[in-house]
């Protein structure tokens, strides 16, 4: 539960802390800082001194972030550095050797060792403690949940008894039988014990400690052999006791609850009691518990039939889970975070409500990513965790949530698609989260893995609605991409095809829709600037569909403008010029050339002066056509108005600046200048310091002034020119900061 607070506790709207961002800098860069002993475990370079809180921190974030293993663990062994006093290893792959060597020779007061790796057993553990006489009076709190006994061949040599400063102890979800019940009891200074889904079958041993055990935690007993008589016989002598829980997730039959809320004057010190899962408790039997003990602030009641009455809401000092009110359900969250069948319960009846949500709610969202990080293999949680995601962040909903909050859930949703790739429920509500302007746009995650899950579900699904939002997303996240990740994934000749199959679909039918424009918007960013891909279309007759397509939608111009942009990629790579030099094509393109929207006119353009470039040598039909489509080409471009908002987006100049060494196609040269010239003046802040960024000054400078520049060209490349002048007096920018690619618009 401890780290479940730290994670609720987080403030997601305000940047990380910058000791958080530190620590985890430094515990995912170990070896740079580190040199490695012969026996492969890192230790620091130097003799840096932590401050003993911090140290704790490291070992937390290397737990929960990784890597914790054998060999970073080592950086623990200088105590006198890096001392330790609350460690948590939770989850971590670590050897007995490793863990003894590490960590057992700290003055520990807490050790939580929930859920570590198979190979670290819990006599390893207390074998390693004991080692460290200081630790053995020490050490206060040990959590050992989810771990593994030695075999029942093997005498345990070492007990728990060998830790007597022990006050707070879990075993949850271990196989621990009655013969170390009996040993744990003997500790003289316990308080604290869970002995949640253990193979216990008798609980008299705890009468060893009715004097001082204050918190008990017994959910989910599944052996137990004793009658209820004889449970509350024993539970009822411990009379200090402030906490217990006897909830049991698999709705057993058992009236134990029942007849303890019946008993009078049983365990008078309770503040805590948790009877959640439990049959025949009533809201009159509760309330008349804890009117009985005015000092109760807890009762838990979640997949029972009580906490429907006003008494019992929640909202007041007594704390409630539940399923009668949001307050409840979200309680029942916080509290049974690691509890897999309450997380379940809870997130069902959570679902119900958040169909009407009309606020952000990031409290709540937290409460649901809480679940889906303790139980990422468990379908039903992950199933209705993802429902209420959706439901959390729909709409506008989403614009209210932290980026920090967001950008978690979205990596939660991704590694469900991974886990559970054949389940198409659990897929659609993932995709439907996913499909949200300000996550797709503003959070960080990882997009290129995003894109290949996105990208696997359309190749299995056929699903109309659905693949309207995968090929929506995967066109947005495709354009976020760095150029080797686009490369990479358009390298995927399944991707290409896939999505060529869409188009065929779309343009066999005839139908102009969101599928259509988003398919395509994807092709086109998938073939920005890789090769690769660009031959994959063309090997799969993407070229053949799209003059289908140009036919079939001859007055959609957003059509146009998609096919015409992805076919400018094409152009961009001169190996495959030879397979555009189709006459047919050409006179596709040069009809819209002509286009009266210069958004049309503009890429078919493009297509042209890239097929032109390359000279006459190069050009495999007839010379004449050749001339007549440069000349059309210039007459066009200057009959161009200047648009009034920018119409297309690049992250790189680089595939226009062979085309502006073109001194013998003036033509040519005018549609890489007139573009260039359109983005630096409707967005100078970002193109004019690209182009200074990418050496476009002395490229622009040197058109200027050459003496076979057409006038035209001149006349734009002068007004670039000033454009980048203005913008370096403005902001004094000389040198490159970096380097960026064209990005087709959506």
């Amino acid at each position: 539960m401890a780290m479940a607070r730290s994670f609720l506790n987080t403030d997601d709207a305000s940047p990380a802390p910058l000791t958080d961002l530190c620590l985890t800098y430094v515990s995912q860069n170990l070896e740079c800082f580190c040199a490695k002993r012969p026996d492969g475990s890192l230790c620091f370079r130097e003799a840096v001194l932590f401050p003993q809180e911090l140290a704790d921190q490291l070992l937390a974030k290397m737990a929960t972030e990784g890597p914790l293993n054998d060999s970073t663990v080592g950086v623990f062994r200088n105590c006198e550095y890096l001392r330790l006093r609350r460690a948590c290893i939770r989850t971590a792959r670590i050897s007995a050797e490793a863990f003894q060597k590490a960590l057992c020779p700290h003055r520990l007061l807490e050790l939580d060792a929930a859920r570590v790796n198979a190979d670290l057993t819990i006599p390893d553990i207390l074998q390693g403690l004991a080692t460290n006489k200081y630790c053995q009076e020490s050490l206060q709190r040990l959590v050992l949940t989810g771990l593994t006994m030695s075999s029942l061949e093997e005498p345990i040599r070492y007990r728990f008894s060998s830790l007597p400063g022990l006050r707070s102890l879990s075993l949850a979800n271990v196989d621990f039988y009655d013969s170390g019940l009996v040993d744990v009891c003997s500790l003289p200074r316990l308080e604290s014990l869970d002995l949640s889904n253990t193979s216990v079958t008798n609980l008299n041993p705890l009468l060893g400690l009715k004097e001082r055990l204050r918190s008990l935690t017994l959910h989910q007993l599944k052996r137990l052999e004793m009658s209820t008589g004889q449970l509350l016989g024993v539970i009822g002598q411990l009379d200090v006791l402030q906490h217990l829980d006897i909830s049991d997730d698999k709705q057993f039959t058992s009236d134990v609850a029942r007849q303890l809320l019946g008993q009078p004057g049983i365990l008078p010190a309770l503040v805590s009691l948790d009877v959640s899962g439990r049959k025949q408790v009533t809201d009159a039997a509760v309330k008349a518990f804890v009117e009985e003990r005015p000092g109760m602030t807890f009762v838990g009641l979640l997949a029972t039939d009580a906490g429907f009455s006003d008494f019992l809401s929640g909202e007041g000092n007594l704390k409630v889970t539940g399923e009668a009110n949001e307050t409840q359900i979200c309680e029942a969250l916080r509290r049974y975070s690691e509890r897999e069948g309450f997380v379940r319960e809870a997130l069902f009846h959570l679902f119900s409500l958040t169909h009407v949500m009309e606020k952000p709610r990031p409290d709540i969202l937290k409460l649901v990513v809480l679940g889906m990080k303790n139980h990422p293999a468990t379908l039903n949680v992950q199933l209705a965790a993802s429902a209420c995601v959706f439901n959390l962040t729909k709409q506008d909903l989403a614009a209210g949530m932290p980026v920090r909050l967001l950008s978690t859930v979205t990596q939660l949703l991704l590694e469900a698609m991974r886990t559970f790739p054949n389940h198409q429920q659990l897929q659609k509500n993932c995709l439907l989260s996913l499909c949200s302007d300000r996550i797709l746009q503003e959070v960080p995650f990882n997009r290129f893995e995003a894109a290949k899950l996105v990208m696997q579900w359309l190749c299995n699904h056929e699903d109309q609605n659905m693949q309207r939002m995968a090929v929506a997303i995967i066109s947005i996240l495709a354009a976020k991409l760095s150029t080797e990740q686009t490369a990479q994934l358009g390298a995927e000749l399944f991707i290409v095809k896939q999505l060529l199959h869409i188009v065929r679909q779309k343009a066999t039918q005839g139908m102009v829709d969101a599928t259509l424009k988003f398919t395509l918007s994807a092709l086109w960013n998938l073939t920005d600037e890789s090769p690769t891909t660009c031959r994959h279309f063309i090997e799969n007759q993407g070229l053949d569909l799209f003059i289908k397509v140009l036919e079939s939608f001859p007055n959609e111009s957003s059509i146009q403008q998609k096919v015409l942009g992805l076919l400018n990629n094409i152009a961009e790579v001169g190996e495959l010029h030879g397979e555009l030099m189709v006459q047919g094509f050409l006179d596709h393109i040069r009809t819209l050339l002509h286009s009266q929207e210069v958004e049309v006119s503009y890429f078919a353009a493009g297509i042209l002066a890239h097929l032109t470039s390359r000279g006459e040598e190069a050009w495999t039909l007839s010379s004449d056509l050749r001339s007549s489509l440069l000349e059309q080409l210039h007459a066009v471009i200057v009959k161009w108005p200047a648009p009034e908002c920018e119409m297309v987006a690049y992250r790189s100049f680089n595939p226009f600046f062979p085309l502006l060494e073109c001194f013998h196609t003036p033509g040519v040269q005018l549609w890489a200048a007139w573009a260039m010239q359109h983005v630096c003046s409707k967005n100078a802040a970002r193109y004019c310091s690209m182009l200074l960024e990418e050496g476009g000054l002395q490229q622009l400078e040197l058109v200027h002034t050459h003496p076979q520049t057409h006038k035209d060209v001149k006349r734009l490349a002068k007004s670039i020119l000033e454009s980048l002048q203005n913008h370096r007096a403005r902001t004094g920018q000389t040198a490159p900061l970096q380097t960026s690619r064209r990005v087709p618009p959506q």
